[in-house]
């Protein structure tokens, strides 16, 4: 049976299989452009800057998070209600209490991000306190403490650092590609192979990051729902949230593809196009609804 800790070392095995694939990733990117433009410099720079990026994924990732969701901390004294609801869930689930943040949005949603238990953060908007009763917001921090007690929030919040690093650089590199000129690349078949493959890799980088985000989202969401189902032995209240949550059809304020998959539920709304459905990082809710009421 699932339990908050089942996955631990599995998620931080996979949090360095995605280091390493990522330094990889730039890594090829890099030398293809410096063989194209002769300069190994590019190369140095590709190598040096995916390094800086791993260690600020790591270490900083859960701050990056927060400012582009435009969090503010929570007291004992500023809310109560919701303090003591965290607390008593943290307590229960055998973890330390971790930094609570509220989210200025009316759209109900929350998350959790920080690299281990012991810097870990739950945030929630106004929308999600003013629209659920009390059950129905333990069993959503419920889920977000099951992500910090399955450390996966490490594994999804890293992943938000290196895939906009990711995108920024394939931009930079495919512009470089499409406007510049590598050095007598129309009489060098060889420069002209690599300008091609620097092309490709540029347009695919931010595919496959994108894949990875999926791969890793849809289905520790499933595991976060039964794991906050045995930590508040009452599935009912999740899957009243998420029903509550699946009806509030506008997008969040301050949203993006690179956090789209830390949030409870998708961030951006309702949409129905193919395009959409084929790339949403999350688990169709009505599916998750079914598996929580059918729990004994």
């Amino acid at each position: 049976m699932s339990s908050l800790y089942t996955h631990q070392s599995k998620n931080i095995r996979k949090t360095w299989i995605i280091f390493t694939l990522f330094l990889v990733v730039v890594i090829s990117v890099c030398y293809v452009f410096a063989r194209t433009y002769d300069n190994p410099s590019i190369l140095y720079f590709g190598v040096i800057f995916s390094l800086l990026m791993n260690v600020i994924g790591y270490w900083y990732s859960d701050k990056v998070v927060l400012s582009m969701s435009g969090a503010r901390p929570v007291a004992r004294e500023t809310n109560r209600e919701l303090y003591t609801l965290v607390e008593n869930l943290a307590i229960t689930a055998g973890l330390p209490l971790p930094k609570i943040y509220i989210i200025d949005d009316p759209a109900p949603n929350a998350f959790a991000t920080g690299r281990d238990k012991n810097h870990a953060v739950v945030a929630v908007t106004t929308g999600l306190l003013e629209r659920l009763d009390r059950t129905e917001l333990e069993g959503v921090v419920a889920h977000e403490l099951s992500h910090i007690g399955n450390r996966d929030m490490l594994l999804s919040t890293v992943v938000v650092v290196l895939v906009g690093f990711l995108t920024i650089a394939s931009d930079v590199f495919l512009r470089a590609a499409l406007w510049g000129g590598g050095r007598d690349r129309e009489e060098n078949k060889v420069g002209s192979f690599f300008m091609v493959a620097g092309i490709v890799l540029a347009i695919l980088s931010p595919v496959i990051a994108t894949l990875m985000q999926l791969a890793i989202s849809r289905k520790r969401e499933y595991l976060a729902d039964a794991s906050a189902a045995l930590l508040t032995r009452y599935p009912e209240g999740l899957a009243s949230a998420l029903e509550k949550i699946s009806q509030y059809k506008a997008p969040m304020r301050r949203v993006s593809n690179a956090t789209a998959h830390l949030f409870i539920s998708d961030p951006f709304g309702k949409k129905f196009s193919a395009v959409h459905k084929l790339f949403m990082t999350h688990p169709p809710t009505a599916d998750r609804i079914k598996v929580l009421r059918g729990m004994k």
